[in-house]
């Protein structure tokens, strides 16, 4: 490549950076005005912007480069650049270190909601994004403030959720002297951010917030943090030019491998027993329109991860649903015996192949991911492509060909037939199928609400039975197995979608970690239903404890002193409603859809030790599922 060609002028400044250079002293005159006109120019970057010693009354320096420059305070330039990139809500909770930020958000023309737990303003963060598509926004001040967000962090991470996570620190001065709620976020949350800074130099702080957002929702999106001390957000600070391309952490469009995309289209074109298997990388991407293109056009049947529910439409009759663990038997049974699986987003994590020694032996491997490192991490690929899922598959898609079903295809449903999802419906009078129970949450709102879960049994049962057929209609802590999660993303996902039906389909377990945002929901109007799956214990615990250590129930009773949830709803001032017969399901979630005005609790009173099947046992192959109970006990 030819060198970058720039005047003398700029290249003279450009020496200045490199030697550290950040004021220049100088006066004027017409031999200098081609080096003036660079100085001017360059005001607002943060590499040439310098630190301004004495702003004036008007907040212009007069310092730095021998020009003028404007600076504001560190938090109001933090609110710029939220409105720089639409982000319109925060999440957040304040303390000491972070005064200065709630300072400025007292005349900032977003939105500021007070959650009632840290943890609660990162899931909520979390729900907003999954379910729009933006970037989500938390605020935490120092310390214990800060590290109640780790959680809510690391389940980002997981799921490949884009957020910027801010918050408070010690000054400057005090940082490593173990201050008063000072704690080094940065080094705890290195393992789970995609980025994370902390801003000690004033003049970087704007364009690191930029470089934050950008890295949250680019490439294989994730969470960032930015670690502010405080005498920086009060303090001021230079407001440069906006510049994406000039930040370092700037990446250039790759192109695509058009080879191996070709020779992908080719071993497509001569399978006999294809599968696409598609991940939450679909949704990121937004290549779910394609995903259906290529399987229709194919005649290719889909299976999904849990964090892919929604990237193909579930009610479509090439869907076989999820596979794994918990998935349906079928989907299990044809990604075991497929030929060919085309893995687009996808990461063959442990809940889907168990034994990876056993799974698919058969199968050639097609793996399209963002994330170079997630390539033959588990499943050696023969052909492996990395690359933004929607942008290979608009150069894949037209490369395949039509194809017509045939003996796989015919395999494929008779698996359908064969291992159908069922449970038993009970006498009159006897506690709720919670399958049940979310059959009738999917009848009823025709399949069209906003999905949120806990973590637990009644996931995967939400998994099973409540079908999905757009993107982002789905939000499930997969990689992390949060619980607490469900209703604060529930909750981050109404305000993303105000005029969305959200459910939080939840067990009385998880529920209560973080039942304190009921405030949250209530002052804000919120109508979210919480559909809470009552079984009096932590369920998915209890089954293990059922199944594979004979029944020794251990930690897991919560029926002795689980609290009156509907009492409890009432006392935040929702509504709450209890269920206990099978007749009268229905009956309370269409009442809980006439209530619009706050959140709303449904306490369905569920069979105590019902399990989920089928069920493939850790470390085992689909050879190994259970389809009940080992005494037949479904």
């Amino acid at each position: 490549m030819l060198p970058k060609v720039m005047s003398g002028a700029e290249a003279l400044l450009r020496v200045l950076q490199e030697e550290d250079v950040d004021a220049v002293f100088g006066y004027p005159g017409a031999a200098l005005i081609p080096i003036y006109d660079a100085m001017y120019r360059s005001q607002g970057r943060t590499a040439l912007a310098g630190e301004c010693l004495e702003p004036d009354t008007a907040g212009t320096c007069s310092g730095g480069l021998g020009m003028s420059q404007q600076t504001i305070r560190g938090a109001e330039a933090l609110l710029k650049v939220l409105d720089e990139e639409s982000a319109d809500i925060l999440f957040g909770f304040p303390g000491g270190q972070v005064i200065p930020i709630y300072d400025a958000l007292y005349d900032w023309t977003g939105r500021d909601i007070l959650v009632r737990h840290e943890q609660g303003a990162a899931h909520m963060a979390d729900g907003y994004a999954r379910s729009s598509g933006r970037v989500g926004v938390c605020l935490a001040t120092s310390g214990p403030g800060a590290l109640n967000l780790v959680t809510g962090i690391a389940t980002a991470y997981m799921d490949s959720v884009p957020m910027v996570a801010i918050t408070g620190q010690v000054k400057t001065a005090a940082i490593g002297k173990d201050s008063f709620q000072e704690a080094d976020v940065t080094g705890v949350t290195i393992p789970v951010t995609k980025h994370n800074y902390l801003v000690t130099d004033p003049a970087q702080l704007v364009d690191i917030m930029r470089e934050a957002f950008y890295i949250a929702r680019t490439g294989r999106p994730g969470p960032v943090l930015v670690d502010i001390p405080s005498d920086i957000s009060l303090g001021q600070v230079p407001f440069p030019v906006r510049n994406i391309e000039g930040l370092d952490a700037y990446e250039p469009p790759q192109r695509l491998p058009s080879g191996d995309i070709e020779r992908a289209a080719d071993m497509i074109n001569a399978s006999e027993a294809p599968i696409l298997y598609i991940g939450g990388g679909v949704i990121s991407s937004g290549a779910a329109p394609l995903i259906r293109e290529l399987a229709e056009k194919a005649n290719i049947c889909v299976v999904h991860t849990l964090l892919g529910k929604g990237g193909f439409p579930e009610t479509h009759s090439l869907s076989m649903g999820m596979p794994g663990m918990h998935g349906m038997a079928y989907a299990s049974h044809a990604m075991q015996y497929a030929k060919l699986i085309v893995c687009i987003g996808a990461r063959f994590d442990d809940r889907v192949t168990g034994d990876v020694k056993k799974f698919a032996p058969d199968a050639e491997i097609i793996h399209i991911d963002i994330d170079p490192a997630e390539l033959h991490k588990v499943k050696r690929a023969g052909i492996a492509i990395a690359g933004d899922a929607r942008a290979v598959l608009e150069v894949l898609v037209p490369m395949v060909k039509p194809r017509v079903a045939g003996a796989w295809e015919q395999k494929l449903e008779q698996w359908k037939a064969e291992h159908p999802l069922i449970y038993d419906m009970p006498a009159a009078g006897s506690p709720l199928p919670p399958e049940y129970v979310i059959e009738q949450l999917y009848e009823v709102t025709g399949g069209n609400a906003i999905v949120c879960t806990e973590v637990g049994q009644h996931q995967m049962w939400a998994a099973q039975y409540y079908k999905v057929d757009k993107p982002r209609h789905f939000l499930s802590s997969g990689g992390l197995g949060t619980m607490g999660y469900g209703f604060p993303a529930a909750i981050g996902a109404q305000f993303a979608n105000p005029d969305a039906l959200v459910i939080d389909i939840a067990g009385d377990g998880s529920i209560q970690m973080n039942i304190q945002e009921m405030a949250t929901a209530v002052l804000h109007k919120l109508p979210v239903k919480i559909a809470i799956m009552n079984n009096g214990y932590l369920g998915m615990v209890r089954q293990w404890q059922d199944l594979f250590y004979d029944k020794r129930y251990s930690g897991v009773y919560l029926a002795q002193n689980n609290p009156d949830f509907v009492k409890l709803a009432e006392a935040y001032g929702g509504a709450g409603l209890r269920c206990e017969r099978v007749e009268d399901v229905r009956a309370t979630i269409e009442k809980s859809l006439e209530i619009n005005d706050r959140p709303v609790i449904m306490d369905f009173v569920c069979a105590p030790e019902e399990n989920v099947f089928p069920m493939i046992p850790a470390g085992k192959s689909v050879s190994d599922m259970l389809k009940s109970a080992p005494n037949g006990r479904e």
